[in-house]
């Protein structure tokens, strides 16, 4: 299966013309399309900005979280986030807000060997530790993050069990043995949502920027710690694990399941997505051969 379809076109022409519009100091900076995910499309414009246009009306809300929020959290979690700087409104057949944002140097960690992510461990722990504070009661809810396992039980063995992956039966058997572990009972905390090595930015001196705030929301903070399943191998998870302080082992084996749960998306609707089916069948690796 492939990454969900666009539903708008996002080029560089449409997004010129909206900055014409809406900021017309910026619209003439060189614009570039250069990645897209399933929501959103980032374009590159001059040197030190980006455009974040949702491409499918799912990712709507997602970047109107992100504007409310993610300056809040910046404030807090002691690494550079892509904090809008402008916003935008629907325009020129362009039916969502967007976001212009900083534009951050560096490559994805998914594009670094997984051997020399280490210098990532003691970042994202200090990142982790800030973010995972109680979140208002007004604050994003997510209903495919954060959530009790068994709220994702139905969808996560009908997706296992109708494909066609070598490993697919192991890794239902071993979501099915994590299930039931007991589930959060602490208050719902801020979680990244999607917290794989895609999302994470890399420089020579390590962590340049966490990116993609796009599932944010509130809950059991077992979703982002499988981070330490989809981002590293054995031994630097090892280290972020002693790293992160106060976390029980029912946490850690919920961010186990969680990981089965990335796993099991990256690896059925990733097949025009090289480096996203990569991430996958590394953390299927990593769940089912530690």
């Amino acid at each position: 299966m492939r990454t969900p379809e666009a539903e708008v076109d996002v080029t560089p022409a449409l997004v010129r013309s909206l900055l014409h519009d809406q900021h017309p100091d910026l619209a003439d900076l060189p614009i570039e399309a250069v990645a897209h995910g399933w929501d959103n499309v980032l374009l590159r414009l001059g040197e030190r900005l980006c455009v974040r246009m949702p491409r499918r009306e799912a990712g709507a809300r997602l970047i109107v979280n992100e504007q409310r929020w993610l300056p809040e959290i910046a404030a807090r979690v002691g690494a550079p986030v892509p904090v809008p700087l402008r916003t935008g409104s629907p325009g020129r057949g362009y039916p969502w807000s967007w976001s212009v944002a900083p534009w951050f140097e560096g490559r994805t960690a998914a594009e670094a060997p997984v051997g020399e992510r280490g210098a990532l461990v003691e970042p994202l722990a200090l990142f982790l530790e800030r973010l995972h504070v109680p979140a208002p009661e007004e604050a994003p809810r997510n209903p495919v993050r954060g959530v009790p396992l068994r709220d994702r039980h139905a969808r996560i063995v009908e997706r296992l069990t109708g494909s066609s992956h070598p490993r697919a039966v192991e890794l239902l058997d071993l979501w099915n043995s994590l299930v039931d572990t007991p589930a959060w009972k602490g208050p719902a905390l801020w979680l990244h949502g999607d917290l794989h090595p895609a999302n994470v930015l890399v420089d020579d001196t390590g962590l340049a920027a966490v990116l993609d705030f796009g599932d944010l929301t509130s809950g059991d903070p077992a979703t982002d710690l499988a981070t330490a399943w989809t981002t590293f191998g054995p031994e630097d998870h090892a280290r972020l694990r002693d790293r992160i302080t106060g976390v029980d082992d029912h946490t850690w084996s919920r961010a186990r399941a969680w990981a089965v749960v990335y796993a099991s998306v990256l690896i059925t609707t990733t097949d025009d997505h090289p480096l996203l089916a990569a991430i996958g069948e590394h953390t299927v690796v990593r769940l089912l051969d530690p």
